[in-house]
């Protein structure tokens, strides 16, 4: 009898290795001749962050272009596309994609998709399986889908990450959270509306033109662009009326993308509040912290442990130098340091948990707390178990130690309505102060 089912088990084995390796072989590979001819849509997440990156792959050759589309099809489309227990990120961004698709826009057959992988526990890594499933399902078998990693996934492709390409990336970052961070201080008290727009079209084009600025390339040009964007921005005319302040925090997709949070940050500019927003450089940071602490738990390559605590000196000096020109320019609030937000969550939780955003999240709370911003939304996506249990599920012992706080946990999912979302976060703005 067990033999058997030894044997059973082995025919499933080898079933399941022949579906795997047939799945594999049959997936469009993006070729170099595509690079020529296929334009690459890539899903909006940070409105900011990811229109350099459009252009970065531009200076490189590529065509790319960033989808924009916020209409309502896309929960329908992800809906049918994804099983309903996907997380609700996958479920937009898959549904935004195939929406372009939809869109009579693009010459299907000169078309690719990029998107996101990020190596982890998180489902994120899964989004492109799921992905191809749902194009070939709806008809767009034949449109090759780039994953955009860097753990080494499907390096058969043409799509190649290369070292000076990860050096413009990681100042595009950089520059982008400098943008973020002043845009938020100035947009809900400029006078002629419109201007702080402007002024982040202008910076964007500017810093993506190699003519004109080579803050992609160099870091000391970068740093004489960032004094310059913090002149600039203090130019605009604003009004000193004093405004509450709500901190965005959450999973990671919903908390920056628009199209996830219902254009949040809009509503709260029109509710008369400022926004405050974590750096996006955080969250890379976190990653890199966290395959050092993977590295000592666990063990692991010396090689890399040596190249990850290079990146993260690397990266920690450069955030340091930026916040330091913040500080000298004297008039924007200057974000805190990846360094000081992880000293935050002792008491609280463990480097060890890691999974999605993990300890950041909690960290990203108390570092708004810290810094006078005790107004917080945390948004919550369906199907992210980590961000439940690092967001809503430290909420009790965050309001405990820190009684000043006025935190909410929204609801992100395909069946919440916007008015619902919006109700909810009324009630906490009532509640709050300036």
């Amino acid at each position: 009898m067990t033999k058997a089912i030894q044997n059973e088990a082995k025919k499933e084995i080898l079933s399941i290795n022949n579906w795997s390796d047939k799945k594999e072989e049959e997936y469009i590979k993006f070729t170099q001749d595509m690079k020529q001819t296929h334009t690459i849509l890539v899903p909006t997440m940070l409105p900011i962050h990811f229109r350099f990156m459009v252009n970065i792959l531009k200076s490189y050759g590529y065509k790319a272009e960033l989808i924009d589309n916020h209409s309502n099809t896309i929960i329908q489309e992800g809906l049918r596309n994804v099983h309903n227990d996907t997380c609700y990120p996958a479920l937009l961004v898959i549904g935004q994609l195939i929406d372009a698709l939809r869109s009579s826009k693009y010459d299907l057959s000169k078309v690719a998709l990029l998107i996101t992988q990020t190596g982890g526990g998180c489902r994120a890594s899964n989004y492109i399986y799921l992905l191809r499933k749902a194009l070939k399902n709806s008809g767009f078998g034949q449109v090759p889908v780039i994953s955009l990693n860097f753990s080494g996934f499907e390096e058969d492709q043409a799509f190649k990450i290369t070292l000076p390409m990860i050096r413009k990336i990681v100042n595009a970052i950089i520059v982008s959270d400098v943008l973020m961070c002043v845009s938020n201080q100035t947009k809900a008290y400029e006078i002629n509306n419109g201007d702080t727009d402007e002024l982040i079209d202008k910076w964007i084009n500017r810093i993506s033109d190699n003519n004109q600025s080579r803050a992609l390339v160099n870091f000391n040009a970068l740093k004489k662009d960032v004094k310059l964007i913090l002149e600039d921005f203090a130019k605009i005319y604003r009004s000193n009326e004093p405004k509450i302040k709500v901190g965005i925090v959450g999973e990671i997709y919903i908390k920056y993308s628009p199209v996830g949070n219902n254009n949040l940050e809009d509503f709260l500019l029109n509710e008369n509040c400022e926004v405050v927003i974590p750096a996006f450089l955080d969250f890379c940071l976190y990653c890199l912290n966290d395959a050092l602490i993977e590295n000592k738990l666990y063990g692991g390559s010396f090689i890399k442990k040596i190249i990850y605590k290079m990146l993260y000196y690397n990266f920690t000096k450069k955030q340091k130098i930026i916040i330091n020109l913040f500080k000298k320019q004297g008039i924007f609030n200057a974000p805190s340091s990846f360094c000081y937000t992880k000293k935050l969550i002792n008491g609280y939780v463990n480097e060890g948990m890691n999974m999605g955003e993990g300890w950041l999240l909690t960290a990203e709370m108390l570092e708004l707390i810290n810094s006078g911003v005790n107004n917080i939304i945390c948004t919550q996506p369906f199907g992210c178990l980590p961000n439940h249990i690092v967001g809503r599920g430290m909420m009790k012992i965050i309001k405990e130690k820190n009684p000043q706080s006025n935190i909410v946990s929204i609801d992100y999912d395909p069946g919440a309505t916007k008015v619902n979302q919006e109700n909810r976060i009324k009630l906490m703005l009532a509640n709050a102060k300036i």
